[in-house]
C-alpha cells in the first residue's frame, strides 16, 4: 500500500452524528369527544405532531377512526361489551376532537359463541340511505330456534323459509334506516330495536333467536357540515360567543336624531 494513502481509516464517519431527539416532545394530546347519543362523552386521548410550517395539527387529526367498545361508551355497562363502535374525527375545537358515528361491529368471540350445531344460520345485508344522505351497508344475523316441548333434536329451516326470512330482514332494515337520520339510527342500534322487530315479524315463518344487526359500514358520507356535527354533539358548546346586553342609555340615545334638519 502506498505511503500516505487511506488516511480515513482512523477517522470516524463523515459529518457529525445527529442527536436522536425524542419524537414525543413535538406532540400534543387531544381529548376525543363522542356524540351525545352515548352516555360517556369523554372517550380518551389521541396524539398528534404540533403545527409546524405547512403541516397543521388539526389536519392530521381529521378523519382518524377510533374503535371503542360500546360498554365504555355506555358508562361501563358490560352487557354491551361485545359491540365495537367506530367513531371518526370530524372537527377539532381547541383541545377537543369532535367525532361522529362511523360504523359498528361485533367482537369475534361473540359471533363464534352464537354459531352452534343443529340450527340454521340466516344472514342478510342491504345498502340503505338515511334522511341526512349517509349511505350505509347493514348486515343482519339470526338463528332458528327450537319450539317449546320439541322432541326433534334439530331445528333446520327449509330453503324457501330462509328466503322469506331474508326478504323480511332486508325489508325491515330498509324501512328503519330510510325513515330517520344517522343520529336516530344509532339510537336504534344501541338497544337492538331492529333485531327485536325482525324476530317478531319472522316468528310466523320460523321462530328465530339471537337476531342482531351484526355490522354497519358507512359507504358514503355527505359533505362536512359543522352545524349538523354540533347538533349531534348536543350540549357541547365551545368557542361560541356569549350574548351581551346593550347598556340602556345607549339604546335610548339612538333615536334622538333630527330628521330633515
Amino acid at each position: 500500500m502506498a505511503v500516505g494513502k487511506n488516511k480515513r481509516i482512523s477517522k470516524g464517519k463523515k459529518g457529525s452524528k445527529k442527536k436522536a431527539a425524542d419524537p414525543f416532545a413535538k406532540k400534543d394530546w387531544y381529548d376525543i369527544k363522542a356524540p351525545s347519543v352515548f352516555t360517556t362523552r369523554n372517550v380518551g386521548k389521541t396524539l398528534v405532531t404540533r403545527t409546524q410550517g405547512t403541516k397543521i395539527a388539526s389536519e392530521g387529526l381529521k378523519h382518524r377512526v377510533f374503535e371503542i367498545s360500546l360498554a365504555d361508551l355506555q358508562g361501563g355497562d358490560e352487557d354491551h361489551a361485545y359491540r365495537k363502535i367506530r367513531l371518526r374525527a370530524e372537527d377539532v375545537q381547541g383541545k377537543n376532537v369532535l367525532t361522529n358515528f362511523w360504523g359498528m361491529d361485533f367482537t369475534t368471540d361473540k359471533v363464534r359463541s352464537l354459531v352452534r350445531k343443529w340450527q340454521t344460520l340466516i344472514e342478510a345485508h342491504v345498502d340503505v340511505k338515511t334522511t341526512d344522505n349517509y349511505t350505509l351497508r347493514m348486515f343482519c344475523i339470526g338463528f332458528t330456534k327450537r319450539r317449546p316441548n320439541q322432541v326433534k333434536r334439530t331445528c333446520y329451516a327449509q330453503s324457501s323459509q330462509i328466503r322469506q326470512i331474508r326478504r323480511k330482514m332486508v325489508e325491515i332494515m330498509t324501512a328503519q334506516a330510510t325513515s330517520c337520520d344517522l343520529k336516530d339510527l344509532v339510537q336504534k342500534f344501541i338497544p337492538e330495536m331492529i333485531g327485536k322487530e325482525i324476530e317478531k315479524a319472522t316468528s310466523s315463518i320460523y321462530p328465530l333467536q339471537n337476531v342482531f344487526i351484526r355490522k354497519v359500514k358507512i359507504l358514503k358520507a355527505p359533505k362536512f357540515d359543522l352545524g349538523k356535527l354540533m347538533e349531534v354533539h348536543g350540549d357541547y358548546s365551545e368557542d361560541i360567543g356569549v350574548k351581551l346586553e346593550r347598556p340602556v342609555d345607549e339604546t335610548m340615545a339612538e333615536p334622538t336624531e333630527v330628521v330633515g334638519a
